[in-house]
């Protein structure tokens, strides 16, 4: 099935070539120039990969889009900005993008990281063996995509379902952190560690009673995490 990518730009040239670029690798797509326009195509027919402009013409920035947009759908946000500051890569992070993509950039780059982020979106159709993980009271079924956590459920997007999923192959083990950016993102990601660090929190806001102490997934400092019972 044609995968469909919605392009949240204002810039009408950035807009059109990233468009032209995923229709000649075979993705439908389609192009919103402001955040309320976005807002109303997403609610209409949900995407299957988002990329969002972090700067955008009228009321609504990218943040404010992907913070709307990350309560109603598991698909993968990556970000796009002229700015290269590392507090808003953070910040789009934790606001739910997936990635995050400074201008100016190489059309093969982005059009990698969407490739990525779809192959991330097939990880829990890799076979029935493995199909449920259970660490403790947390349980993760890779075929249906639930997660429960004391027989509660858990929504978690694409990318934190992925997080947990690597997790829980090595249950106890360290998991470095480079080894988390390069099978997540793609082997030759050159993201920062705060991308993961990022996405961790996310995750322990999701399963821990108190993400502030967490219990469940534990920092190795200098290193990376381990998920325990």
């Amino acid at each position: 099935m044609t995968k469909r990518v919605v392009i949240v730009e204002d810039e009408e040239l950035i807009a059109k070539s990233i468009a032209f670029a995923l229709r000649r690798e075979g993705f439908e797509t389609e192009i919103a120039r402001d955040g309320e326009t976005a807002l109303r195509i997403l609610r209409e027919r949900p995407a299957d990969v988002l990329i969002l402009d972090l700067v955008l013409a009228g009321g609504l920035t990218g943040f404010d889009v992907c913070q709307a947009v990350r309560t109603e759908t598991i698909a993968p946000i990556i970000m796009l900005s002229a700015r290269g500051a590392e507090t808003d890569k953070v910040l789009g992070l934790e606001r739910g993008a997936d990635d995050y993509v400074t201008k100016p950039f190489s059309m093969h780059e982005l059009i990698a990281r969407v490739r990525a982020h779809l192959r991330r979106v097939e990880f829990d159709h890799t076979g029935a063996a493995d199909n449920v993980r259970r660490i403790g009271d947390l349980t993760l079924h890779r075929v249906s995509r639930e997660v429960t956590v004391e027989g509660e459920p858990v929504h978690l997007t694409v990318s934190e379902f992925a997080l947990l999923g690597l997790l829980s192959e090595r249950p106890g083990e360290v998991v470095p952190r480079e080894d988390l950016l390069a099978r997540l993102w793609s082997p030759d990601f050159n993201g920062e560690t705060r991308t993961c660090d990022a996405h961790i929190r996310r995750l322990r806001a999701k399963i821990e009673r108190d993400p502030r102490r967490p219990r469940r997934i534990l920092t190795v400092r200098g290193v990376g995490y381990r998920l325990v019972p």
